[in-house]
């Protein structure tokens, strides 16, 4: 039984954040692990994987623009190819989240989701979902 999952994310713009729950139901699915834990780890400097509200996209504008104005990519920065900003918000938000599961489901909140946050899109992204039970 495979319990290691790669995911392809492929973004749109700069800054974004996109749903990738399916994802990890696929990966849930595949495992048929019932009782566990799930990490879900995304090995990239300039994006990262947050929980977060699922039912407004009001909140997800909010949070770019909260880490726009937080975060911005100003002009006296050294870093070469230009993407502090994306650093500084991707350690903010953190490279991975961990997932109760029980009963063959994720343990969420009401209105929560994963998210994949990518902060210099646009680009393809790598996804891990390491799965961990009986």
């Amino acid at each position: 039984m495979v319990n290691l999952f790669e995911y392809n994310v492929k973004t749109h713009h700069k800054q974004e954040l996109i749903n990738i729950d399916h994802y990890l139901n696929e990966a849930l699915e595949k495992s048929q692990v019932e009782e566990g834990i799930m990490i879900v780890y995304c090995p990239h400097t300039t994006a990262g994987i947050t929980i977060n509200e699922n039912a407004d996209p009001d909140v997800k504008k909010d949070l770019n623009a909260a880490l726009n104005d937080t975060f911005p990519n100003h002009e006296y920065f050294i870093h070469r190819e230009g993407n502090s900003d994306g650093h500084m918000k991707s350690t903010v938000t953190g490279a991975s989240e961990t997932l109760i599961i029980s009963e063959g489901r994720m343990v969420f909140g009401t209105w929560q989701s994963v998210y994949f946050a990518e902060f210099d899109g646009p680009r393809t992204r790598t996804v891990y979902v390491k799965i961990i039970g009986g």
